[in-house]
Order: C-alpha cells, then structure tokens, then sequence
C-alpha cells in the first residue's frame, strides 16, 4: 500500500469520526435547520465529482465518479425536499369555514 492511499484512508476515517461526534452532539430539535442549511456543501461535492469525471482516465475512475455524482445530486435533491417540509411546518393552515345550519324539512 503506498503512502498516499495511507494518508487519504487515514484522513478519510477521521473525518468520519469528527463527523459522527459533531452531529451525535446537535440536539434533535436542530437536526432539520442543519439538514437544509447543508444544501450548499452536497452541492460542493456534487461539482467536485464533477470535476473528478473530467479528470476519469480509467473505467474504476469513471465509476467512482458517477457514483459520487448520483449521491451527490440524491444529496441536494433529498435536502431541498427537507427544507420544503420544514417550511410546511410553519406555514399557516387554512381555517374551515362554518358549516351553514341546516334548513328543517317540510312536511307538505
């Protein structure tokens, strides 16, 4: 195994685990706002994957990289969808209106 592999593999699980401990702490009542406010950094990954299939030279790499775009874009698109039912939240509801009384049936 080369160096470099060592090193990304190596930084690749600690941010997995700076990651956990960051988001196990946030309270549940703010997990929502953070989900939506993250839009803008699935969108980074979204371009760098991007950037990543312009650089493919190799099938893995070709894979690896639509792979990262469709999370990516699964990513942005499941944030948006998040948001928008946050917000539905505090949207008003329509109050009903009255029913009208009933008129009483004749007997004629």
């Amino acid at each position: 195994m080369s160096q470099e592999l060592l090193n990304a593999l190596a930084l690749f699980v600690l941010a997995i685990l700076v990651g956990f401990e960051v988001i196990s702490k946030v309270p549940a009542t703010l997990h929502t706002p953070l989900m939506s406010g993250a839009n803008s950094i699935h969108g980074i990954v979204l371009v760098g994957a991007m950037l990543i299939a312009a650089e493919a030279d190799n099938p893995l790499s070709y894979l690896l990289a639509f792979v990262a775009m469709t999370f990516g874009a699964m990513n942005v698109v499941g944030g948006y969808v998040v948001t928008d039912r946050m917000l539905q939240m505090f949207r008003k509801k329509p109050t009903p209106k009255p029913l009208a009384p009933a008129e009483p049936e004749s007997h004629a």
